[in-house]
């Protein structure tokens, strides 16, 4: 997990503005130098691969696919104008599926081992994340993405309002369904429960946030141009992309429902606040809470 740490610290520098200047900066003097990206990422994941004694040459060769062809599509703008590469348009969004799609459907499981799927799934999903950040938070330079620490005292309230909703509405709505168990109260260890919310915030509302809102609902806001709009098309997404989730029989129509709704709300926390972090926070606390007492 060495290098999914990595990736993650890499993430969490990127949202010092500083550092995202210096490295915009980097790629207008050097535009090709945007290819170092998934290269070192395809050396990251092979030497996790190659450690848990899976590495292979249709693993190797996979991943090395997996990494460049959606770096070609952005790429392929790199004598615009930075007014213009600051806009989404339809590569941008086959760049965006080709670095989902293959990991919500487990392309290449067959090449890992049962026992280290989920390690060398993890470290893909960060491998896409991280490629994702460098695409079009840095080479394309993106507006709207929000990745940045807070900058206004609202985005607090935002969580606050945004758990309160999801609270109100996701738990009746899991209870009615049955998709959530019934509640019960669990001894809390502060240490135990501090760590498990560390891991639900950098491990999955983190990177889905950034997959979901920052990219996803971004795209469809710049090409809407109806911030709603977007968001009601980014939560359905969303919740599409929980349809195989257990546990229950597949499709899981009540975990696309639920995720639906949550959807909506994460993507109005993140409309109307100044940071990713907002949405990541109250999606954090979400399932932190049905972590704890479903």
């Amino acid at each position: 997990m060495l290098v999914s740490f990595l990736l993650l610290l890499f993430a969490l520098l990127l949202l010092a503005q500083s550092l995202q200047a210096r490295l915009r900066a980097f790629f207008q003097r050097s535009p090709p130098a945007l290819f170092v990206a998934p290269l070192s990422l395809t050396l990251l994941f092979c030497f996790t691969a190659m450690y848990y004694r899976c590495l292979t040459s249709p693993l190797a060769l996979l991943i090395l696919v997996y990494t460049f062809v959606p770096t070609t599509l952005p790429y392929r703008g790199h004598t615009l104008p930075l007014s213009n590469k600051r806009k989404a348009d339809l590569l941008d969004l086959c760049a965006i599926l080709l670095l989902w799609l293959p990991l919500e459907l487990s392309v290449g499981a067959t090449l890992v081992p049962r026992p280290v799927q989920a390690v060398i799934h993890a470290t893909a999903y960060a491998v896409a994340i991280t490629l994702g950040l460098v695409l079009f938070l840095l080479f394309r330079s993106w507006d709207g993405m929000k990745y940045r620490l807070p900058t206004r005292a609202v985005d607090a309230r935002n969580v606050l309002l945004g758990y309160i909703v999801s609270f109100l509405v996701l738990i009746p709505l899991g209870l009615y369904t049955s998709f959530l168990a019934p509640p019960h109260w669990p001894r809390i260890s502060w240490t135990r429960e501090g760590l498990s919310f560390a891991l639900i915030f950098f491990g999955t509302a983190l990177p889905e946030e950034i997959l979901f809102r920052a990219l996803i609902q971004n795209w469809f806001t710049q090409q809407l141009k109806h911030s709603w709009s977007a968001v009601v098309v980014s939560a359905l997404i969303f919740g599409a992309a929980h349809l195989n989730n257990g546990p229950g029989a597949l499709p899981n129509w009540r975990y696309m429902a639920i995720a639906t709704l949550a959807g909506l709300i994460f993507g109005t926390v993140f409309l109307r606040s100044t940071s990713i972090l907002a949405s990541v926070a109250v999606h954090a606390g979400v399932n932190l809470t049905k972590h704890l007492f479903f």
